[in-house]
């Protein structure tokens, strides 16, 4: 769900988002309304503003987009490339689901339960820095698989590329059902975080009690957990020197956000370990 200063919407946009925004009820009246709209965008879109508007118009943009965005990048709308913003999901349908895929959702037990299994049998250390012993972990296997920052594996020769990183903040309710759902969006620019996850309905919990915990964006600096690459014409060309140094690497697999520098969803990245799995197999 989106809460745009109190007002509560459906995400991604479909119908029950532009029913509740415009008072109709049909496809056509909606897609007519968009249509409209978009018109106010002439020619090729010079950043992502212009790029948001001539998707789904300037409503749905300003409501929705234009705030979210410029929190969770820490920059106007209109200082951010049009490549950011390529495709916005919108269905002229009444369906809330966040994807098309005939399976969707979240594993039994969270993600932890697969990387439990994927490990088991294997010898794990945590809290360990492989850069800072990487000759010693080289030594203990023909291949390594780093999903770390790509610029820091190579010391950071080109210089280091940007990363948005988040800080959170948790509270307990002594009620059974805080906000409803299990994130809610907060599109406003003046509110401080970009979304609350009340984590217990992800798994449909019963408890008693609540948590919520708040997002907030921030700047990504050493020592923080980067989390979001900044895809932007300029760290896009740093990351492409880095790429370069990466394919003469023949013992070392990059993957995953970090290691690729790319911005994956968590059903896109496995795919990608997957294929990269089949190359090394030969499959």
């Amino acid at each position: 769900m989106a809460n745009y200063k109190g007002e509560m919407y459906n995400m991604p946009f479909n119908m029950n988002t532009f029913s509740r925004l415009w008072g109709i009820s049909t496809p056509s009246e909606a897609k007519a309304i968009i249509d409209r709209q978009r018109e106010e965008i002439q020619g090729e879109p010079e950043n992502l503003e212009e790029q948001a508007v001539s998707l789904v118009g300037r409503e749905l943009y300003e409501k929705l987009i234009k705030g979210y965005t410029e929190k969770q990048w820490g920059r106007d709308c209109r200082e951010l490339p049009a490549f950011i913003i390529k495709r916005i999901p919108v269905r002229y349908t009444y369906d809330n689901n966040y994807f098309n895929d005939l399976y969707q959702g979240i594993p039994i037990g969270g993600y932890n339960v697969i990387i439990g299994k994927l490990f088991e049998g294997c010898d794990v250390e945590l809290g360990v820095d492989y850069l800072e012993h990487k000759a010693d972990y080289d030594r203990m296997g023909g291949r390594v698989v780093y999903t770390g920052t790509i610029d820091a594996y190579f010391g950071y020769r080109f210089g280091k590329l940007e990363y948005r990183s988040l800080r959170f903040e948790s509270d307990l309710y002594e009620e059974e059902n805080h906000q409803g759902v299990a994130v809610v969006n907060y599109t406003d620019r003046e509110t401080p975080y970009t979304r609350t996850i009340e984590h217990k309905h992800f798994e449909f919990g019963n408890q008693p009690h609540t948590v919520v915990t708040r997002e907030y964006p921030v700047m990504w600096e050493e020592g923080m957990e980067p989390y979001y690459p900044v895809n932007d014409e300029k760290n896009q060309a740093l990351y492409r020197q880095y790429a370069a140094l990466a394919e003469g690497e023949a013992n070392v697999i990059f993957g995953g956000r970090l290691g690729e520098y790319k911005y994956y969803d968590m059903d896109k990245v496995i795919e990608s370990a997957m294929k990269k799995a089949e190359e090394v197999l030969g499959l």
